[in-house]
């Protein structure tokens, strides 16, 4: 497995901090995977515009902007989405 590095804002890593039980790398790897199934899905050709679009608002947003709970929140909802998009595939 290949290892990467990250900056991410000070503010996020002191909230990051109070959550230890929480495997950031699992987050971080499963947003990825999330995100390259997204764009497989869509195709690679889809233009920045659209890539944004389906984004939504809140990706366009600075990240210094967007609050810890709130990327959680929006995380989950697409964790769940996915979760129902696979087993759906699985189940038949």
């Amino acid at each position: 497995m290949t290892n990467i590095t990250l900056s991410i804002p000070n503010d996020v890593h002191s909230k990051m901090k109070l959550h230890k039980e929480i495997r950031w790398s699992e987050v971080v790897r499963r947003a990825i995977t999330d995100f390259i199934g997204k764009l497989e899905e869509k195709g690679y050709g889809m233009t920045t515009k659209e890539l944004l679009e389906d984004l939504g608002d809140d990706f366009r947003k600075n990240l210094s902007e967007l609050s810890l709970e709130t990327a959680e929140k929006e995380y989950k909802k697409m964790r769940d989405a996915e979760w129902k998009r696979v087993s759906t595939i699985q189940a038949g």
